[in-house]
């Protein structure tokens, strides 16, 4: 079988797990020839479990070994367009972890580079995209089944860190170091999610409370309201602080109502179209009939491993992506947007001035808490 020779770079708490899943065959068509971390304890742990793979202290210095022939890119924020960058420059394939980076002007200049390089995959971790009650749900909303979008409302409050956490890394929940909070590092998936589902809403209203429940400089706690091109609305609200806390995504079109809940799909199909009834119904009170029924899904969710194996199958043989990197400038967009919006006091539109962004965002690092390294990682398993 021929396999893709992988090097990863960064293997703290994402990074391991990673590693962890590859040599517990999870995917069969990808073998780890090097890695990259700045830790000499994370090194250490790298060298204990594959001891005759090289390991270096920089990502660069991997990329320039020659060692690979695609990189993973599991490192702190601001760096993943920058080693995305350099790897595609040295004609490695590329698969980044989220989110795609900390600001939109950097992401594109990384976009710009993998447009030029056409023959070169690049690919966004965007394993809740391998979920089948998310995949069901978009075939559902793209078929036409739920009709016109009217209401989405997400409530992400399960995302639940401790002090200690945040206190593991020195480059944790800093706008120097990470460059956002809960937006940046748990929400990126239901962010990506949400455009993906629904499109990329067109204004944003957002409040991002910062270090509401932790000792942290940046956002723990959000509450956004979103409207769509169509006329809809939408909800997102997403916290580091409650517990036991709630996944509940509620999509209402005009054929019914879809709630996501428990990794189940219960989806209430209305008996007409609530537009034409509104319009045609005799009786003021009266709605329209509908069935409550559990949507099937053909139950897999192949998580990381699954854009892993998808990843390393495209580069073996084509076969699709689960996302492409290009795409991950779009749930960015709509957290910079939500960050803009709390700064300056008022709703955005998408698109937004990404200067502006920018300017706001380093003004803000200026004066970032410079922490001590606490060296601390942790198993991210059964956290997604």
């Amino acid at each position: 079988m021929s396999k893709l020779r992988l090097g990863i770079i960064g293997v703290g708490n994402i990074g391991s797990g990673h590693v962890g899943n590859i040599l517990a065959g999870m995917s069969p068509e990808v073998e780890i020839t090097a890695a990259a971390d700045r830790r000499d304890s994370r090194r250490e742990w790298f060298k204990s479990v594959l001891p005759d793979v090289p390991v270096f202290n920089e990502g660069e210095d991997l990329i320039a070994s020659g060692l690979c022939e695609a990189v993973m890119i599991c490192v702190p924020h601001y760096q993943h367009p920058t080693l995305a960058i350099s790897a595609m420059k040295h004609g490695l394939h590329t698969l980044v972890e989220k989110p795609a980076g900390v600001y939109t002007l950097q992401v594109r200049e990384m976009n710009e580079e993998a447009d030029r390089h056409p023959e070169l995959t690049f690919a966004m971790m965007f394993n809740q995209r391998t979920n089948c009650v998310y995949r069901k749900l978009k075939e559902m909303i793209d078929s036409g089944e739920l009709g016109r979008l009217k209401r989405m409302s997400w409530l992400i409050t399960d995302w639940y860190r401790t002090q200690m956490y945040y206190d593991s890394g020195a480059w944790r929940a800093t706008w120097a170091g990470e460059g956002g909070g809960v937006l940046l590092n748990q929400c990126p998936h239901q962010l990506d999610l949400l455009q993906w589902l629904c499109g990329l809403p067109v204004r944003v209203q957002a409040f991002c409370h910062e270090g509401k429940w932790h000792d942290i400089e940046v956002e723990d706690d959000v509450t956004a309201y979103l409207e769509f091109e169509n006329g809809a609305t939408g909800v997102f609200v997403t916290t580091t602080g409650d517990a036991p806390g709630t996944n509940r995504l509620e999509i209402t079109g005009t054929r019914g109502k879809v709630v996501c809940e428990h990794d189940k799909l219960i989806f209430q199909r209305l008996s007409a179209d609530e537009r034409e009834w509104c319009a045609s119904c005799p009786e003021g009170f009266k709605k329209p009939d509908w069935e409550t029924i559990e949507v099937e899904t053909d139950g897999e969710n192949p998580q990381h491993p699954g854009v892993i194996n998808a990843f390393a199958a495209h580069i073996l043989r084509g076969e699709p992506l689960v996302a492409d990197g290009r795409e991950g400038i779009r749930g960015l967009m709509l957290s910079n947007a939500m960050h803009l919006s709390s700064w300056l006091g008022h709703a955005v539109d998408i698109p937004f001035d990404e200067d502006q962004f920018k300017d706001l965002l380093f003004e803000r690092c200026k004066t970032s808490r410079r922490k001590q390294d606490a060296d601390i990682t942790f198993s991210t398993e059964g956290t997604y």
